[in-house]
């Protein structure tokens, strides 16, 4: 359990068009942003606190999803994470440096009564994951590493293997670079628990001002397969964060057909659904 002290976050609605897919545009409207682009907020889905209640269950797997019991719409959220180290003065977050990066699932249920996004985003073990295949990044300026890399995502059922997400660039995100790591410090130190988001400076004092933080940073489009096709038991989830310039769609797309990826220059999460 490589993460069980790194307190874990999300970015709601950072690429456009995914939280209306999902069923989940409603939870935001009373919301309001600087920007009509702009993420809806960041939400808690790992506390390594045992104040934080379910939140403090470590939810990450890299080989298997365990469904809830009464779950029929369980689908994959393909992104990317950073692993960022935090820096604080005086209980405030100063900065933020992202060190690696990952294919991530964002696992989310449907779930039209929650009043809180991590309600839909931790519900036990085994619920969501990273890959166990972490990218050394440089920095997230533009020019950066990660600025090559796409994300793509497949479902497979039986002998078929389908597109899931849209194959999306990593600097198709609605917020990105500084900007988005300066509004996630932002969201850290001064989101109220108003509506569907939480405080998060309350999450990270209960944790003791971890020193790193998980952070997922968006889910992609869907494809129309990927938007009515939800994950059933014996299915397999693959999310690939992969470099745009080393290979091509049609490779990757292989690559997933056979469940074998090349080692160099991509990040890789199959996950088997209980």
């Amino acid at each position: 359990m490589p993460f069980k002290h790194v307190i874990g976050l999300g970015v709601a609605g950072n690429f456009a068009g995914h939280l209306e897919q999902a069923g989940e545009a409603a939870d935001f409207v009373a919301v309001k942003t600087e920007e009509a682009i702009a993420p809806k907020a960041i939400f808690p889905f790992y506390v390594p606190s045992e104040e934080a209640g379910f939140l403090a269950t470590y939810p990450l797997c890299n080989s298997t999803i365990v469904p809830p019991n009464d779950a029929d719409n369980l689908q994959i959220e393909p992104e990317v994470a950073l692993l960022c180290d935090i820096h604080y003065d005086k209980g405030k977050v100063t900065a933020l440096t992202p060190v690696k990066f990952a294919a991530y699932n964002d696992c989310s249920i449907r779930k039209p009564n929650a009043k809180k996004i991590s309600e839909k985003k931790n519900w036990g073990q085994q619920t969501k994951g990273v890959s166990g295949t972490m990218i050394e990044l440089d920095h997230l300026a533009q020019g950066g590493v990660l600025d090559r890399f796409r994300i793509a995502s497949f479902h497979k059922r039986g002998d078929r293997v389908a597109r899931y997400g849209e194959d999306s660039p990593v600097v198709g995100y609605s917020y990105f670079h500084e900007k988005l790591l300066n509004w996630i410090i932002d969201r850290m130190n001064n989101q109220k628990d108003v509506g569907p988001a939480e405080d998060i400076s309350g999450y990270l004092a209960d944790a003791g001002y971890p020193h790193q933080a998980l952070i997922s940073i968006g889910a992609t489009r869907y494809t129309e397969y990927g938007e009515t096709n939800f994950l059933q038991s014996g299915d397999t989830s693959i999310v690939v964060v992969y470099d745009g310039e080393q290979y091509s769609q049609d490779q990757i797309t292989e690559m997933a057909r056979n469940q074998t990826f090349a080692e160099k220059g991509i990040s890789t999460l199959i996950q088997g659904v209980a």
